[in-house]
């Protein structure tokens, strides 16, 4: 394996300094280091933060390849600076025992450009009836430790209590899609003055929030983890911040697209805009900055759908909904966190990389930049800027909502264990992992 020199770089924006990596790991950091035959990476100006870490990414395959695959999806998570991505369960078929995660696994292990975590489905088919083979798929290769039925609530509170009460046998965590069904039956996007003017069904605050409600109660009451999916309103920073405060194992992720984007571009009816949970008002977003800044959110996660065109480019109330979101993550926290001051890199980091790799117990990743540490490292140049077209994307699907929007920021070198997925921005090799 060659070794590189990353020549001054920023690291986490803090101390300049060269940064050796050979053999899979950081092996010397230091002042005007002698490269010797090591490739010289020019990191002048660039921030070093630790490989980032996706809890909540859709990869599609097996089942729906027109979408994604995992390895167009690690590809694309490699180009947003990401080295190990959680696989969500909602595939074909559902990835509810220990063969399907294994399958995906492999897949990762064999095409993946990053390390992939398969997520196990909570209940079976994801129907909502009956759990899972949790712990055969804790016991497989492939050893889940995050299961979720993303897409669809474990509505049954019974049921969710067996869940939470079954994952302490092996530290695994629940992780809720927070949607009471009955509450959102046909919604189309957030609910109020906007919705009804619109006509279309709205979809309320309250159908994440009590749910979430109930979701940190039990886990008070059973003593286990429990990791809330994409919260995206205010009602619901307080709940978690209320369940903190009691000493509840809960942690919460946001999105880049619930950071930036509100209900108003609902109006233009292009279904790029619709996602689950919904685009909200401007002071959703504003109580979601505060509360990732703050800690109250712990996470940042990219909620990656993508979907076919034919999927997307349709009238919205057919459309699907979802957005990619692997290679823009960093540059919308950049945005809406780091250049309001209200993050510095190293909060990215923490946020980005060592939180989301706890949560997950994927041990090997969001390590520090340190000697002895796994080589998994991002390059990002904060001063560059881009305006966004889909048709640059490198994920199989198109359907960011992003596009026309100048952004900062550029992911210039990606190394999974001291090897380069993407280098001067662009994709380097077939198969990294």
């Amino acid at each position: 394996m060659s070794a590189y020199l990353l020549r001054h770089a920023s690291l986490l924006g803090e101390t300049v300094a060269d940064v050796r990596i050979a053999d899979g790991v950081i092996t010397e950091i230091g002042t005007d280091l002698d490269p010797g035959a090591d490739t010289v990476v020019d990191a002048e100006g660039l921030i070093a933060l630790p490989g980032l870490v996706d809890l909540h990414t859709h990869l599609r395959e097996p089942g729906r390849e027109d979408s994604e695959t995992v390895e167009t999806g690690t590809r694309s998570a490699a180009a947003g600076g990401f080295t190990c991505v959680h696989a969500m369960a909602n595939t074909d078929p559902v990835a509810d025992t220990a063969g399907v995660v294994e399958q995906v696994w492999r897949l990762g292990r064999e095409h993946g450009w990053c390390d992939v975590a398969p997520v196990g489905a909570v209940t079976v088919g994801l129907d909502g009836e009956r759990l899972a083979e949790l712990g055969a798929m804790a016991d497989s290769a492939a050893g889940v430790r995050v299961f979720s039925d993303d897409g669809r609530c474990v509505s049954d509170a019974v049921l969710m209590r067996r869940a939470l009460e079954y994952v302490k046998a092996f530290d695994g965590v629940i992780a809720q899609h927070a949607q009471e069904p009955r509450l959102t039956e046909g919604a189309q996007m957030n609910e109020g003055e906007l919705s009804g003017r619109l006509g279309l069904t709205g979809w309320p605050a309250v159908a994440e929030e009590a749910i979430i409600a109930r979701d940190v109660l039990l886990a008070e009451h059973v003593g286990s983890r429990l990791h809330v999916c994409h919260l995206s309103t205010r009602g619901s920073v307080e709940i978690v911040r209320w369940a903190k405060s009691r000493g509840v194992d809960v942690t919460a992720e946001v999105t880049p697209h619930h950071l930036l984007l509100t209900d108003a571009l609902a109006a233009t009816y292009d279904p790029r805009y619709k996602v689950n949970p919904p685009l909200r008002t401007a002071d959703d977003v504003a109580a979601l900055r505060e509360a990732l800044a703050e800690g109250v959110i712990d996470i940042v996660a990219t909620d990656h759908a993508p979907h076919p065109s034919e999927d997307k480019e349709c009238e919205w109330a057919a459309a699907a909904f979802g957005m990619t979101g692997l290679e823009t993550a960093l540059s919308v926290v950049q945005h809406t966190m780091v250049d309001t001051g209200l993050l510095d890199w190293a909060g990215v980091a923490e946020r980005m990389s060592a939180t989301p790799a706890r949560i997950g117990r994927v041990a090997a990743h969001g390590r520090p930049l340190a000697v002895g540490e796994p080589a998994n490292v991002v390059l990002y140049d904060p001063a560059a800027s881009r305006t966004i077209d889909p048709r640059d994307a490198v994920s199989r699907s198109r359907n960011i909502p992003y596009a026309g929007l100048e952004l900062p920021g550029r992911v210039v070198a990606t190394f999974l264990r001291g090897r380069p997925t993407v280098l001067d921005g662009a994709l380097v090799q077939e198969v990294a992992a």
